[in-house]
This record gives C-alpha cells, sequence and structure tokens, in this order.
C-alpha cells in the first residue's frame, strides 16, 4: 500500500489531486438542484454532496463551494428560500453532467443541457421532468465554513414526489428500480443494485436479513 503525505498531495498538479481527493470520500449521492433568481432565471446545477441531517423534522443539507466559484444555486436560494432536489437516471447523465459548466446568471442550465423543466402547481421552483424522485425544499439555514470559504446549506423537505411502486410497506425506497445512480470524484457516475437489507441492529441478537 502506497503512503502520500500532506506534502506530497500538495505538490500535485491541480487536475490530478482535485480527482484524488474528491474521490476518497466514496460513492456519493447525484442530485439535480433547481433554483429560480428573482429575475425568474432558471436555474440548474448538479451536487454530490448531500447529506441527510434527520427525519422529524426532514432536514437535508448540502455543501455549496465559494461563491466566486459557485454563485447562481446559493444566491436563488437565499433570495427565494426554495429549491428543488432532483435524482438522476443513467438514461440522462450526460445532460446532468452538462449543468456543471459555467453559464451566466441569465442562461438557464435546463435549456443549454436539453433537460425537460416542470412547473408543478404553487411551487416557485422548477424540477427536472426526466426524474423519477424529486422532492421540494425550504431553506432552514446556511452555515458558511470559514476554513475554506464554502457554503452549508441546510432545507427542509416539504413535498415529495415518487414513482409509488418503488416504495417498500416499511416506507424504504427501492431508488436502483427508479434508475438513480451515484457518482465518483468529479466526473464519475455508477449504476447501483441492492447487495441486502438489514432488520434493525440489537446488541441481543445476531441481526437478521429482511431480503
Amino acid at each position: 500500500m502506497q503512503h502520500f503525505s500532506n506534502d506530497n498531495i500538495k505538490s500535485w498538479d491541480r487536475f490530478y489531486r482535485t480527482n484524488f481527493i474528491n474521490c476518497l470520500s466514496g460513492f456519493k449521492s447525484a442530485t439535480l438542484i433547481g433554483t429560480i433568481s428573482c429575475e425568474g432565471n432558471p436555474n440548474l446545477a448538479i451536487f454530490s454532496n448531500l447529506v441527510h441531517i434527520g427525519a422529524d423534522p426532514a432536514l437535508i443539507g448540502f455543501i455549496n463551494r465559494p461563491k466566486e466559484a459557485a454563485p447562481h444555486t446559493i444566491s436563488n436560494i437565499e433570495a427565494t428560500g426554495v429549491y428543488t432536489m432532483n435524482h438522476i437516471h443513467a438514461s440522462f447523465i450526460d445532460k446532468a453532467h452538462q449543468t456543471s459548466a459555467k453559464y451566466s446568471a441569465g442562461e438557464s442550465e435546463f435549456q443549454k443541457s436539453g433537460l425537460g423543466i416542470e412547473w408543478k402547481e404553487n411551487i416557485k421552483a422548477p424540477f427536472v421532468a426526466e426524474s423519477n424522485i424529486k422532492y421540494l425544499m425550504e431553506l432552514v439555514e446556511i452555515i458558511p465554513i470559514q476554513y475554506n470559504r464554502s457554503f452549508f446549506v441546510i432545507g427542509k423537505v416539504t413535498d415529495v414526489y415518487v414513482d409509488e411502486t418503488i416504495i417498500a410497506p416499511d416506507g424504504f425506497l427501492y431508488i436502483d428500480n427508479a434508475g438513480s445512480i451515484t457518482s465518483l470524484g468529479i466526473d464519475g457516475y455508477y449504476e447501483t443494485n441492492l447487495i441486502a437489507r438489514f432488520r434493525y441492529a440489537k446488541s441481543d441478537t445476531i441481526t437478521e436479513k429482511i431480503k
């Protein structure tokens, strides 16, 4: 096993280092976040750093890079207080990845990528039409991370739209059956399959498989 010190890592080419470090944390969710500006310009951006915070209340967070690098999503969320999260499926990975390109504030990533925009009644933020699992978020808090000038954005789930065929009797979502993919690094995408589910672990029993 090869050892790399922090000094080694700092000496690497920027893009090599970025790929290497981004892969260390392993497979992550890949999600398209839809927002709209106060001027009515829809925006769509791919994120792979979502984290479940709690189920009651239902909170999900994500990391937004420094504003000079990625200003539009967080600015729109600050202005409107709402945004959507949309699963990415194997059928449109290329279009989803295209949203990572740097477009101007007045350009719509929906249009540039070729993804369909979906509006739902009484909801201001746009959804991705092709996504089989999508949900509306209401901003709760934005926490600045001083060390690298990024932001931890925390939102509350208010509305969920999902294909009922992937919902198990106990509420488990078989998102692999919906075609949702996962990501690795900054440009790798993978399909998934279930290995096993286990019952709630208790200290006095051996955990059994559910499926």
